[in-house]
């Protein structure tokens, strides 16, 4: 691919298409950046190192984190108290609920959480595979936000803290939400790009994140603004992903956060036949998480990550990816496929902030059983192993040339005995 040094990128949405300069403003910490590296292979050390010799501190941006857990924005970051749990607990940096300029236009409702459970018509014995949630948005007033986001880095000073926020489509209040979260000591801010619901009618959440110009022109906003590294969460209710994602770093952004939840109806109750969760009777569609999206999660994050190495390989960017993460092994296939750190929010509002201890050991337990002494040592590892079809029938066909050639398997189902006919089927060489 050519050089993206004086290009401009075509991405079209809907009818248009959009023009996007690459530009890049200073940030504070700009001394202290780092190549991209996503999707790059470095080779694991010789040496098999013990558990605890394991590094999984990361540098994102110029912010070094202890490991690469971190708060996804949403309940678990709602006030100083369970911010401080987090960061006591060792979680590797926060991102706080976001938040906008007048918090009184926030009205929650309750109940706001629908949960979907594995057996038989979602018995409630069931372990939950599938989340929803129709909340919105942090009512608490900014002033007591800010407050605390300013107390947490006064008494957490070495800890990382990112705001997120979420502002109508108006220019100055973007400026002056920034401006103001900044003068908190903030680490970063990640932009709210993505809520599935709540407020779109005011240009909001997803409602940017799914209209390349518009988030072409609020990024811009943004980014002439902030002076600390910004991240676009982006929304996976849009059928590529990855044009919003480029259009955000091409604008400014120094990372990418991927994905917010997925639009979604949790079900019906088939005894009221009213929809959960059910408020007064009614409901709205609202954001599905947990296990069950895990995999759509993957291929999001792969789908960019794959972009990134590929048109900004040479740039301070950064991905971290959210979906599903309750276990090590989630956070691990994350970072093999070129994540820098990995967001949990319903894990913790499910498990509690201890799982953080949980997915520190089972991650470090992926390494030991690999040889990788620390998280740059397989991120993106997996990358090279995607391909097209075409080529999937190309690679089975050469396989299969190479299988004759040695006489492995049945050859033809001539020779099937009766017993196991999938094992017999699949060791056969087809003609």
């Amino acid at each position: 691919m050519a050089s993206l040094s004086g290009l401009t990128q075509q991405i079209s949405n809907r009818n248009s298409v959009v023009e996007l300069p690459m530009t890049h403003r200073p940030r504070l910490h700009n001394s202290i950046k780092k190549s991209c590296r996503v999707g790059f292979r470095v080779m694991a050390s010789e040496n098999n190192a013990s558990t605890s010799e394991l590094d999984l501190s990361v540098t994102v941006n110029g912010l070094k984190m202890p490991n690469p857990f971190v708060i996804g924005s949403g309940p678990p970051g709602t006030n100083l108290a369970v911010m401080r749990k987090a960061f006591d607990e060792g979680w590797g940096a926060v991102i706080a609920k976001t938040v906008s300029l007048d918090a009184a236009k926030v009205i929650n409702v309750t109940p706001r959480y629908a949960k979907l459970r594995a057996g038989a018509n979602g018995s409630t014995r069931g372990e939950i595979i599938g989340w929803e949630n129709i909340e919105l948005i942090s009512d608490r007033p900014l002033e007591i936000m800010l407050s605390e986001f300013k107390q947490l880095k006064k008494e957490y000073p070495d800890r990382i803290l990112i705001a997120s926020i979420m502002e109508e489509y108006d220019k100055a209040a973007w400026h002056e939400l920034i401006d103001r979260v900044e003068q908190t000591g903030v680490d970063a801010i990640e932009i709210n790009f993505s809520c599935p619901h709540g407020m779109p009618e005011r240009k909001m959440g997803a409602a940017v994140g799914q209209d390349c110009a518009l988030l072409e022109e609020v990024c811009g906003w943004i980014n002439e603004k902030a002076t600390v590294s910004v991240w676009a969460k982006m929304t996976p209710n849009i059928t590529d992903i990855t044009q919003p994602a480029r259009v955000a770093l091409r604008t400014g952004c120094e990372g990418v956060s991927a994905i917010n939840t997925i639009m979604s109806v949790m079900g019906i109750n088939l005894d009221t036949l009213r929809p959960e969760p059910c408020v007064e009777g009614y409901s709205t569609p609202g954001g599905y998480s947990s296990k069950a999206v895990h995999p759509i999660a993957l291929a999001k994050v792969m789908s960019i990550a794959q972009m990134m190495r590929s048109e900004f390989g040479d740039k301070d960017c950064s991905l971290s990816g959210i979906g599903g993460v309750e276990a090590g092994g989630d956070a691990a296939e994350f970072i093999l496929l070129g994540a820098d750190t990995v967001q949990v929010c319903t894990g913790v509002m499910m498990h509690g902030y201890g799982i953080v201890k949980k997915l520190c050991s089972e991650l470090k337990d992926f390494m030991k059983k690999h040889n990788f002494s620390s998280i740059d040592d397989f991120k993106g590892l997996s990358l090279e192993y995607f391909t097209t079809h075409t080529d999937l029938v190309k690679r089975q066909q050469e396989a299969i040339r190479q299988r004759k050639a040695i006489r492995k398997g049945l050859a033809s189902d001539k020779d099937w005995t009766g017993d196991g006919f999938v094992q017999e089927t699949e060791s056969m060489v087809s003609n």
